[in-house]
């Protein structure tokens, strides 16, 4: 049975606290495991999620700072150490690969397993595409080279059994009309509707910006920072970061249905604001204010 879900392994920024751990997410789709912005202590709360090195597919890192990059020679050394048996690919900011590098290999171990480098320059683009998904980054706005990544599903089609039957189109046939277009002068369209792809985005450290908006557009699920609430506003933009009002309306504006904010700095207590500054911003859509180790379903398909 496919699944399809992020795994929330730490929701602080900066500074860990006694309840979250730096940031980590993996989102399982499918077959799949994409691993984002591996902070420190991240291969421990793997462990605590129950997430293994084998599941990993993919490390996609945002930017270079250490709150979402140190975890890096943990998760690296110990997809070697577990002999993951497939190619792993690693994407990141290309004016950061000398930090690449040095987390790499910040320590002896065996290399068992080909981890592919695919670095992110410019405005970023699309940088894979797979049967079941294309995944694309997008620059952000962030004192160092930031990109946000957004994976998403081509679109495929869902067959109308009434209409069908009104054709007299059963069995062998159906699969038929699938694969050729066309069956007895009965096209495809006739019988079927589009089945829109699911999209996911992964947005952190950034102000807001063109590469934002860009991301979030028609997601199923986003998740986003929202370091510092409105009252911090200023603060936020000085150290480019958002405020939960500001992911708020960025989502709301581009029809996400589901909202996951993260990303929290460690001067405020009380986690329930985010979402009460959220929704009073007027977003309306599934809002999860994440905490460590949760897991969260993207939405059933419309």
């Amino acid at each position: 049975m496919s699944v399809r879900e992020l795994v929330v392994l730490g929701t602080a920024s900066q500074v860990p606290t006694r309840h979250r751990n730096h940031n980590g997410y993996v989102l399982r789709w499918d077959g799949e495991g994409l691993l984002f912005d591996p902070g420190e202590g991240t291969q421990r709360q793997m462990v605590r999620a129950g997430v293994a090195a084998h599941d990993l597919n993919r490390i996609c890192v945002t930017h270079f700072h250490g709150d979402h990059s140190l975890g890096l020679a943990g998760v690296i050394q110990r997809i070697n150490l577990d002999r993951v048996p497939h190619p792993v690919t690693a994407h990141y900011p290309r004016s950061g690969q000398r930090f690449f590098d040095r987390l790499r290999y910040a320590t002896a171990y065996r290399e068992t397993v080909d981890l592919v480098r695919e670095p992110v320059s410019g405005r970023g683009g699309e940088l894979a595409r797979t049967p079941a998904y294309s995944l694309e980054a997008r620059r952000l706005s962030h004192p160092v080279e930031s990109y946000g990544y957004r994976l998403v599903e081509p679109d495929g089609r869902r067959m109308l059994p009434e209409r069908l039957a009104a054709h007299g189109i059963t069995g062998p046939d159906v699969g038929r009309l699938m694969r050729e277009g066309e069956l007895r002068g009965v096209t495809l369209d006739e019988v079927s509707e589009v089945r829109r792809g699911q999209r996911f985005a992964f947005v952190m450290d950034t102000r807001l910006c063109e590469g934002v908006h860009a991301l979030a557009e028609g997601c199923d699920m986003l998740v986003i920072e929202s370091t510092f609430l409105h009252e911090d506003e200023a603060l936020a933009t000085e150290h480019g970061h958002l405020t939960a009002v500001q992911a708020a309306r960025a989502a709301a504006d581009a029809g996400v249905r589901h909202l996951v904010l993260t990303h929290f700095s460690q001067r405020y207590d009380d986690a329930s604001e985010f979402e009460r500054q959220a929704r009073a911003a007027g977003f309306d859509g599934e809002l999860t204010v994440a905490r460590d180790l949760l897991r969260v379903p993207l939405p059933k398909r419309r």
